[in-house]
């Protein structure tokens, strides 16, 4: 099995960092090392030592790492990555990024890699956050936020991640919205169309206990 899974999702407040930490307590609770990465942030609080969704990772996982491996490329401003790193005069390296990836990959036996927004949130002129996973090699889990004008979005992210050649390595459902019109029935289509399994699903107001599904179990879940 891969030492890691990159973490995207259908746009930003979908629940990625949740999904990410879920994943770090579950290898945890299996007994491994894992560690959380937020590859790029963008958006710190004033005072705060580092973005909130960075210490969410570190809190969830049991491998303690510095913080440059562990969140490589920090902004404070809480806009679009390539916004954010032009202002700050600071180039998003993907190699930079790797040699990161890859300390931490040597520290712990899973890595939860956390993408920012969606699989084309620009990184800069010419690559976008589907060139991380890319970059790291990794499988890509889509957390799905279940709401209307979901399908489209999951379709075009899924369509994107297998034409770029990233290996898509399941999906979950995340229940945000309580009065969901047909929730099942969304839950059907998406099964139906996309070319990979439901790892897991989040019930509304309960993001703290996520059902692993059956396609799970290939990613060392469950």
């Amino acid at each position: 099995m891969t030492r890691g899974l990159f973490i995207t999702g259908t746009d930003t407040g979908v629940g990625k960092t949740v999904v990410a930490c879920a994943l770090l307590r579950n290898w945890a609770a299996q007994g491994r090392r894992a560690v959380g990465m937020k590859p790029v942030a963008a958006g710190i609080a004033a005072g705060a030592a580092c973005n909130e969704d960075v210490a969410a990772l570190a809190a969830a996982g049991n491998v303690e790492a510095p913080l440059r491996f562990r969140n490589p490329f920090a902004f404070a401003p809480a806009i679009a990555p390539h916004l954010a790193a032009a202002e700050a005069g600071v180039p998003i390296d993907l190699a930079r990024i790797r040699t990161a990836y890859e300390v931490l990959a040597g520290r712990a036996d899973r890595v939860a890699v956390e993408g920012a927004g969606g699989v084309f949130v620009p990184l800069d002129a010419r690559r976008d956050m589907l060139d991380i996973a890319l970059a790291l090699s990794l499988p890509v889990v889509l957390v799905i936020a279940l709401r209307l004008g979901c399908l489209n979005h999951a379709l075009l992210s899924a369509h994107a991640i297998r034409c770029r050649g990233a290996v898509f390595g399941g999906w979950v459902a995340n229940f945000v919205e309580p009065m969901l019109t047909r929730p099942e029935a969304n839950v059907a289509a998406l099964e139906e169309r996309l070319p990979a399994p439901r790892i897991a699903t989040i019930a509304w107001a309960k993001s703290d206990a996520p059902q692993w599904g059956p396609g799970a179990g290939a990613l060392g879940l469950g």
